[in-house]
C-alpha cells in the first residue's frame, strides 16, 4: 500500500531555513551535555554488581523498589542466568563507604524476610574502566561514521559522501539534546550506558539507509531526466520516495513508541534514543543531506543551479 503517492512537495524550497534550525540545534548538542551534565550509567561510573538467587520468583520492579529505598538511584536490576535469579548493579558510592555486598543482602533479607536468599557472585566494575569505555564508545561512534561516508562516497559520489556523514551527525546530536534534556528534567530516567550506545550506533545506520535510497533514487533520475535542474530532480527522487520513507518509519515508531511507555527502565533508554533518531534520521535524509550537496555544488563547484531553479520556479509561477 502507498500513501501520499504522487505528490509535488518543494522540500527543498525551505531548506535554507531548516538548515539554520538545525544548526542551533547541533549547537545546543554540543552544549547542552557539558551546561546541564549527561548521567551515565554504571557501565561508565563504576559500581558493583552482585548476582543473587531468590528461593521464590521475584520481579524486578519489586526488588528495585528494596534496593532503592533510602535514595539510592541508578540502579539496574537484570534475569540473570536461570528462572528466580537476578544481576543486581549498583553505582559506586550508593551505600557510602558500607561493604556493597553485605548492604545489598542486608536491604533484600529486610524487604523480603521470606525469601532465601543466595548470593551467587560479587564483581566491582572500576571507574577505570569505565573510564576507558567512554573513549571506547566516542571512537565506535567517530568510525562508524567515516566508514559509512566512504561507503556513500564509493557508491556515489565524494560530495554525497559528506552530506550523508552530516546528516549523521546532526542525527546524533539532535537526539543528544532530547536525552540530556529529558534526562536532567527526569521526564524520561535515561542514562548512558552500553545500550544507550547501541542506541546511538543503530540510529546511525538507520538514517544512513533513507539516505541511500534518496541518493539511489536521485542517481537513476540523473539518468532518466538529463537536463533537469538539480534541485527539482532532487525534489522529485524524494517525492518518489516519500510514501516508502513515511511507512518504515512509521512501523519502527509505533513498535519504539510501546517499548518506551511500556517497556520498563531496562528498555525505555534505547527504545527512546531510537525513536528520537529514527525520526531525526528521516528528517535529516530530505532535507540536511541533499541540502549539503546543493550547497557544495553551488558554492565550491560553482555552478548556479540554485539560480536557473528560482527563475525556472518565476516562469512557472507567472504561467
Amino acid at each position: 500500500m502507498q500513501f501520499l503517492h504522487g505528490t509535488n512537495i518543494d522540500f527543498l524550497g525551505k531548506r535554507k531555513t531548516l538548515i539554520y534550525f538545525s544548526l542551533v540545534l547541533n549547537v545546543l548538542g554540543i552544549l547542552l551535555p557539558f551546561v546541564l551534565g549527561l548521567k551515565f550509567g554504571i557501565d561508565f561510573t563504576g559500581g558493583a554488581e552482585v548476582g543473587v538467587e531468590f528461593s521464590k520468583l521475584n520481579t524486578t520492579a519489586e526488588i528495585r523498589k528494596v534496593i532503592e529505598q533510602g535514595g539510592v538511584e541508578g540502579s539496574e536490576i537484570k534475569s540473570y542466568g536461570k528462572e528466580r535469579q537476578f544481576l543486581i548493579r549498583v553505582p559506586v558510592g550508593a551505600f557510602g563507604k558500607e561493604d556493597m555486598r553485605k548492604s545489598i543482602e542486608e536491604r533484600l533479607q529486610k524487604g523480603f524476610p521470606d525469601e532465601t536468599i543466595t548470593i551467587l557472585m560479587v564483581n566491582n566494575i572500576e571507574a577505570k574502566v569505565g573510564s576507558e569505555l567512554k573513549t571506547k564508545a566516542l571512537i565506535a561512534v567517530v568510525l562508524a561514521i567515516i566508514a559509512i561516508m566512504l561507503y556513500i562516497a564509493f557508491r556515489f559520489e565524494f560530495t554525497y559522501g559528506i552530506g550523508a556523514a552530516i546528516a549523521i551527525i546532526h542525527d546524533v546530536l539532535v537526539t543528544l539534546v532530547l536525552v540530556t534534556v529529558f534526562s536532567k528534567f527526569g521526564i524520561i530516567n535515561l542514562e548512558m550506558n552500553t545500550s544507550m550506545i547501541a542506541a546511538f550506533l543503530t540510529v546511525i545506520g538507520f538514517s544512513v539507509n533513507d539516505t541511500v535510497i534518496i541518493f539511489d533514487r536521485i542517481r537513476e533520475n540523473l539518468e532518466k531526466h538529463k537536463g533537469m535542474n538539480l534541485i527539482q530532480l532532487m525534489n522529485l527522487s524524494i517525492n518518489e520516495t516519500l510514501s516508502r520513507t513515511i511507512n518504515t518509519v512509521a512501523t519502527v515508531v509505533l513498535v519504539l513508541f510501546t517499548m518506551t511507555i511500556l517497556g520498563g527502565e531496562g528498555l525505555e533508554g534505547f527504545a527512546f534514543t531510537m525513536l528520537v533518531g529514527i525520526l531525526t534520521g528521516a528528517y535529516s535524509s530530505i532535507y540536511i543531506a541533499s541540502a549539503f550537496v546543493i550547497w557544495y555544488i553551488q558554492n565550491v563547484q560553482k555552478k548556479d543551479i540554485e539560480g536557473e531553479y528560482e527563475k525556472q520556479q518565476g516562469r512557472l509561477a507567472k504561467a
